[in-house]
């Protein structure tokens, strides 16, 4: 009886992983293997011919260096920002962190289109903030974000709070006694900082840069607005532009493209980890007490510096997108005689598109969270207390749809999804947009509930399986309480980051799934910017009046919750 019960009880965690695992290798993988055979014209009349021919023409090649170019540069900007930020507040004693990081993070929450459409708001003779304060160029004089410098710089400002989570976190890693034993040897402040901090911080400075590296090369949003007015094309929008000119009958001439992006983030990506290989360090005893240097008179100078950053690069384009949005027509100064709500009426309440688009990012965004939320607490714990070599597998690839640039799953779920068996098709639907959705940020609510449950003692599970508690029961009442917060987090991010999304759905939607970005891109495209800009400030103050409710929640929340916290 005792033997068929722990037979009972073993077989429960297999019939949980082949439920569990199918789906999730169908829906994060399925649609890469897809991709693949189409490029490469596996299962198909093509050959690799056409791939070579597709490689080799002058728009690809010009594309694929427009695309080095904008996220080499912007990549090594972040470093630059994210690494004075960084060492500043891990580091140092300057005031007002918590308000600083918050400020720092909202870049990287804004959809990249709306970042590009504030830009272009704060610069160029059609300024309205410009004109309004009278210092506008003359009428005639180009834009100057519509150049391979504007676009770097914006994905430089848009990605730096990447690096400066990882590097935040490496950096608080460092123990104060090195630090302490180096300043009793003699040592100034510039040495200790050359010889053991910027060494020690090297490894997580890397790891950041690739993963920025890798999300600058697939950025459409961006590209996008200051690229295509100005023929600058990067693969991203070289894509993009196929696609929506020639429809489905250059899908093999896209997988192609978006394979070659994807070939070129999987090499920075392994690049980055060969940087780490070469710069490991055995960190023992880290302190418990952690390194803090003290600024003395130049912590005034240092915080003025870095609050005018935050006031140069977020609040002077916010306030140029504002006063977009409140004058009857662009290129029309901001007076008292000519503001007006007209345009925040208009789209917000008289458009159906945007209500329509409002709806179907909520409820993307929400399902995607829910989703995800409830099947990451078991597939980690499969992982982590049954491994096989299924589950491994999954577990190393499992990365791969989130590190590949958006537009490549874009194009692979139009492959994966568009004929299916039984002539079913999900091309068009929301469906498809929510799949992509589920597969790009699997591995962000996975991750972090990957690392609480293998923090967990199993002693609890072994406990109440002895008592006769099922699998099921014993999940539900003690991994996933203890495990909440961390799920909590990545549910955050997960809506956060979704509810704004482009790259992907703007390849998938179509008349009637439209997603806030697309229609964001879509009115700047078509010449209505005053009411791109209304609509695109409503959506910037829902994400920092989200972004504050859950800031102001943070000390009610388990330790971890909030993403954003140290």
């Amino acid at each position: 009886m005792i033997a068929a019960s722990a037979n009972k009880i073993s077989r429960s965690p297999d019939r949980l992983i082949s439920l569990l695992l199918l789906p999730v290798a169908l829906i994060a993988l399925g649609p890469m293997l897809r991709l693949l055979g189409e490029g490469f014209g596996i299962g198909s009349e093509l050959t690799l011919v056409h791939a070579t021919e597709v490689l080799g023409r002058p728009s690809t090649l010009t594309a694929l260096q427009h695309s080095l170019i904008t996220a080499g540069a912007g990549t090594l900007l972040s470093i630059i920002i994210a690494s004075a930020f960084a060492f500043m507040v891990a580091l140092t004693d300057i005031r007002a962190k918590a308000a600083l990081v918050f400020c720092l993070m909202i870049p990287m929450m804004i959809p990249p289109q709306i970042t590009a459409l504030a830009w272009m708001q704060a610069t160029g003779p059609s300024s309205v903030l410009l004109k309004t304060l009278g210092i506008a160029p003359p009428l005639g004089s180009p834009q100057p974000l519509h150049s391979a410098w504007g676009i770097s710089l914006l994905l430089g400002i848009q990605h730096a709070s990447i690096i400066f989570l990882i590097l935040r976190a490496g950096l608080r890693m460092i123990p104060g006694d090195l630090v302490e034993a180096a300043r009793i040897s003699g040592a100034r402040s510039w040495r200790v900082w050359a010889q053991i901090v910027l060494p020690l911080s090297l490894p997580s400075l890397a790891a950041g840069a690739a993963m920025t590296f890798v999300t600058a090369l697939g950025n459409f949003g961006i590209p996008a607005m200051l690229g295509i007015p100005a023929r600058y094309s990067t693969l991203p929008t070289l894509i993009y532009q196929r696609l929506v000119g020639m429809g489905q009958s250059v899908l093999a001439e896209v997988a192609v493209l978006a394979l070659l992006i994807g070939v070129v983030a999987i090499a920075g990506v392994l690049a980055g980890r060969l940087f780490l290989r070469r710069r490991a360090y055995g960190l023992v005893g880290l302190a418990s007490q952690p390194l803090v240097l003290s600024l003395g008179r130049k912590r005034p100078l240092v915080e003025i510096i870095l609050w005018s950053f935050i006031f140069l690069t977020l609040v002077v384009p916010l306030l140029a997108l504002v006063s977009t949005s409140l004058i009857p027509a662009y290129g029309v100064p901001l007076t008292p005689d000519t503001a007006t709500l007209k345009a925040w009426v208009e789209v917000l309440f008289n458009q159906p598109v945007t209500r329509r688009a409002y709806a179907n990012s909520l409820l993307l965004a929400t399902s995607a969270a829910v989703i995800l939320m409830a099947v990451s607490v078991p597939l980690a714990w499969l992982m982590n207390r049954r491994p096989t070599r299924l589950t491994r597998a999954i577990d190393a690839l499992v990365d791969l749809p989130y590190a590949l640039p958006g537009v490549v799953l874009a194009i692979s779920c139009i492959l994966a999804f568009m004929r299916l068996p039984f002539g079913i098709t999900l091309y068009g639907t929301l469906t498809i947009i929510l799949l992509a959705y589920l597969s790009r940020f699997l591995v962000v609510m996975l991750r972090p509930v990957q690392a609480a449950i293998g923090q967990l003692d199993p002693a609890m599970e072994e406990a109440a399986a002895s008592s006769g508690a099922r699998l099921g029961r014993r999940l539900f009442d003690i991994v996933l309480p203890l495990s909440a917060p961390a799920a909590a987090a990545g549910a955050i991010l997960v809506f956060l980051t979704a509810v704004n999304e482009l790259t992907v759905s703007a390849l998938l939607w179509t008349g009637g799934t439209e997603t806030l970005g697309v229609v964001i891109f879509n009115l700047e495209d078509s010449g209505d910017t005053v009411m791109a800009s209304a609509l695109a400030t409503s959506i910037v103050a829902v994400v920092i009046a989200l972004m504050a409710i859950v800031q102001l929640s943070a000390s009610r929340l388990p330790k971890g919750t909030v993403p954003w916290q140290g």
